[in-house]
């Protein structure tokens, strides 16, 4: 009798979410681990191709999965695999369409119809950014803080969680932000780069079809912060120095590939020691790349350029020991002449 009560209180539960929420779509199409929940915080279930899926919804990929869901007014959103995405809300009437969708992580190829008369507004969201679109189809990526986007047809209005600054995202060109932050200018995407290469690869993960196999994929959004190592640098030396410590930062929070990793928190150092006389803000880089990344090749430089700025912070009895512990880890390092020629200063200093 117990279990029967219980039953019957779970079913009256759902009643809301299963009678009451407006249905927007189906799943047409689906590869792999798919699985759908009817509200925030309820179980995920395995689903079949033409589950129904009403606002309020979520559906999720595992780590081979791809999934097509097709709207009711013939726009479809992609989904490659380790994605999980909710549906908020979505209207369509004669004159308007609207809709807003949270993509919480993964991969999302968004095509919104918009038809002619029509007042076309819908609203792709992670947790730190907003796309705005209007009848287009771009490429979204969300990996914890970070956020990329790529056009391809039509334009998209991107903003951080203030939604005043939107820079426009353009077929063939890229914009990402992080944390918040207003996006990015957008870049062109040109051909033979690494960052051709990414969307190639996300345009293949979200096409028609699922790929072969899901490698490049998986590779993303290491690709991406690999690239923006370069962008940043470059962006640096262009007198661009903020917006380089913003794409350092995207690079930190995309990937955790350490190598990359470290590199980023070198150059996001280098930016405020050598453009911002920031001292303070780069050792804080160089002691991180200390602490977390000691056996990789990056910590022979965090070290000794710990030594130097500490140095020229005048904390000479900490720059010696900082020098000392150089010699000791590597006595045939690269800098070694600079910091035998640091130790006799600072002897003859004392």
């Amino acid at each position: 009798m117990r279990r029967t009560l219980l039953m019957i209180t779970l079913t009256l539960s759902l009643l809301p979410n299963l009678l009451f929420a407006a249905t927007v779509g189906n799943v047409t199409k689906m590869s792999g681990d798919v699985f759908f929940r009817t509200g925030d915080n309820l179980k995920y279930i395995s689903i079949n191709q033409g589950q129904a899926v009403a606002e309020g919804n979520w559906v999720k990929t595992g780590a081979k999965g791809w999934l097509e869901l097709s709207l009711s007014d013939g726009s479809k959103f992609t989904i490659a695999n380790n994605t999980e995405l909710e549906v908020n809300n979505f209207m369509v009437t004669k004159k308007k369409k609207e809709g807003s969708f949270t993509l919480t992580q993964g991969k999302l190829r968004a095509s919104v119809v918009k038809l002619g008369g029509q007042q076309t507004d819908i609203k792709v969201r992670s947790r730190t950014a907003v796309a705005g679109i209007r009848g287009t189809e771009f490429l979204m990526l969300s990996e914890g803080p970070a956020n990329v986007f790529f056009g391809n047809e039509g334009v998209v209005k991107v903003s951080g969680l203030s939604e005043e600054k939107a820079p426009q995202l353009l077929p063939g060109t890229m914009t990402q932000n992080t944390r918040g932050f207003t996006p990015l200018e957008p870049v062109k995407v040109e051909p033979g780069t690494a960052i051709a290469q990414a969307k190639n690869a996300f345009e293949a993960a979200t096409s028609t079809v699922p790929p072969a196999e899901w490698l490049a994929a998986d590779n993303l959004s290491s690709i991406i912060a690999r690239w923006n190592i370069n962008y940043g640098h470059y962006l640096a030396d262009s007198g661009k120095h903020e917006a380089a410590l913003v794409v350092f930062q995207i690079a930190l929070d995309l990937t955790k590939d350490a190598d990359i990793r470290a590199d980023a928190r070198l150059e996001r150092g280098s930016v405020y020691s050598r453009f911002l006389s920031n001292r303070e803000a780069a050792l804080a880089e160089y002691l991180l790349v200390l602490e977390e990344y000691s056996t990789l090749k990056q910590a022979e430089t965090a070290l000794y350029i710990t030594g130097q700025t500490l140095y020229d912070l005048g904390f000479k009895k900490e720059a010696a020991a900082r020098f000392n512990e150089y010699l000791k880890k590597y006595p045939e390092g690269k800098q070694i002449g600079n910091v035998e020629t640091m130790l006799n200063l600072l002897k003859n200093e004392k």
